[in-house]
């Protein structure tokens, strides 16, 4: 089962977390056939978020909610359980400095 690795920082910790060692758990997941797909993201200064009511899009600087920890990457996984996904979570580096949140992926119904 696929699940979604959600890496949350604080603005100040952005860059706490050094890049190579965010690559080598990407590298040692992919080794290990778990890794789908990571990719970290720019700030959230850079977002855009649009919305679409009544057939008219609206776009607003920035992310949709004001909180505290900021969406800063994502891991997709694979993963037996959800067990298995939040102990493949616990290995992301910066959950030592934010926080992951661990999603099972849903398969759209045609």
């Amino acid at each position: 089962m696929k699940y979604l690795c959600l890496v949350y920082l604080e603005p100040a910790n952005w860059s706490a977390v050094p890049d190579h060692e965010c690559a080598n758990c990407g590298q040692e997941l992919q080794d290990a056939g778990k890794l789908l797909s990571a990719e970290p993201l720019h700030p959230v200064a850079t977002a855009k978020t649009v919305r679409v009511r009544g057939g008219k899009a609206s776009v607003t600087d920035g992310p949709f909610a004001e909180t505290k920890e900021h969406l800063a990457g994502f891991y997709l996984i694979e993963a037996a359980d959800m067990e298995e996904a939040t102990q493949i979570a616990s290995r992301i580096p910066p959950a030592r400095e934010g926080t992951i949140e661990v999603r099972p992926v849903r398969q759209l119904q045609p």
